[in-house]
């Protein structure tokens, strides 16, 4: 029986809909096998969840996206995929980490290509600032990940500062070949224009 979202909407398939969106969810209890559990914040399209959670069946993954259009595609894209250890909340990252999920529940969290916020006056508005770092480190276990990408200097010497003045998390080096890591449409259409994307990497000390 499909459940019906804060919208009185049918849910897609593989959507996880939370009972309360005000209470902390145990996300466990959203997949059919208990494994470590990483989240796609802000996921687009999914290309990078799909893949990923279809060559890492030991773990577990949560895409967020806030747009209905996107979570339809990707909720369809696990399901055509047979993909049980995906699911898609439609929800804004930054609360998803401040309230929804429990305390040390994450093995890695993915932040690919966010928007920049170009303009000096909108600079407030970007997701990679000290309060997202808090709500990440929160989220994370001991020896967890927080793997970042965005294709925007400027956004990435920010980000670069924001990481290097918080002490909760601590660099860790991205060798191109370190682990299997997907590309998204995003960066296969920006590299084939000669250009590259920069990459954080930190880890959450044990």
């Amino acid at each position: 029986m499909q459940e019906k979202g804060i919208f009185d909407r049918p849910a897609e398939p593989h959507e996880l809909v939370p009972e309360d969106y005000f209470a902390e969810i145990e996300p466990g209890s959203y997949f059919p096998k208990e494994q470590a559990l990483e989240v796609d914040l802000g996921c687009g399209d999914g290309r990078f969840v799909l893949k990923m959670a279809e060559h890492y069946q030991e773990r577990n993954f949560l895409a967020v996206e806030r747009l209905l259009g996107r979570v339809r595609k990707v909720s369809r894209g696990a399901k055509r995929g047979g993909l049980e250890n995906l699911r898609v909340l439609r929800l804004e990252s930054l609360y998803t980490l401040e309230w929804l999920l429990p305390e040390a529940c994450l093995d890695r969290v993915h932040l690919l290509c966010p928007d920049p916020w170009p303009k000096a006056k909108h600079h407030r508005r970007r997701l990679f600032q000290r309060p997202f770092l808090e709500a990440v480190v929160r989220v994370l276990k001991p020896g967890g990940e927080l793997l970042f990408k965005t294709d925007h200097t400027g956004y990435f010497e920010w980000s670069d500062e924001q990481l290097h003045e918080y002490e909760g998390l601590q660099r860790l080096d991205w060798p191109e070949e370190a682990f299997f890591y997907p590309k998204t449409d995003f960066q296969i259409h920006w590299e084939a224009q000669g250009k590259v994307l920069h990459r954080l990497r930190a880890v959450k000390p044990d």
